[in-house]
């Protein structure tokens, strides 16, 4: 049996009831064959950022998965169009966003997948949850990098 491996997932939603989105998807990632969440993060509202449409709920969870990055993508992507994603133009606003930040200290650059996120330590909305989850990673100066962009905990 394949070893597991220690991966982080962003989610983020902005249509529709986005914070039960966001929590679902967090139980519906526990229960895809191989993986375990082991932290989630405190849910956090952030206006769109090279977006549009309302406020997002964004999160990050850690988990230990079993599956190869390739096939966590996929069923990543399944997990968001079973909540409706829909793709109809750059940066729409969507029912369930979820990235791949980080498979263990792999490096993956293809046309499909490129892990760590490229954008990770540009944007509030990821770095807050995943200084939640796993505070080594973030360092004072990710934080300061992204200080002008607008995030709170969600109520």
């Amino acid at each position: 049996m394949r070893e597991s491996v220690t991966a982080c997932i962003a989610l983020g939603a902005n249509l529709g009831d986005a914070r039960q989105t966001v929590l679902q998807a967090v139980q519906d990632i526990g229960q895809l064959p191989g993986c375990s969440v082991l932290a989630t993060s405190r849910l956090y509202r952030t206006a769109p950022w090279q977006a549009e449409g309302p406020d997002f709920v964004n999160a990050v969870v850690k988990l230990a998965t079993r599956l190869t990055a390739p096939a966590l993508l996929r069923a990543l992507q399944a997990l968001e169009l079973a909540a409706g994603r829909e793709r109809p133009y750059l940066n729409a606003p969507r029912t369930l966003d979820l990235d791949l930040l980080l498979y263990g200290a792999g490096r993956i650059d293809s046309p499909a997948l490129t892990v760590p996120h490229p954008r990770l330590r540009q944007r509030a909305f990821v770095l807050y949850p995943l200084a939640d989850v796993w505070p080594e990673l973030v360092t004072p100066q990710d934080l300061q990098r992204v200080q002008d962009q607008e995030i709170r905990l969600c109520d």
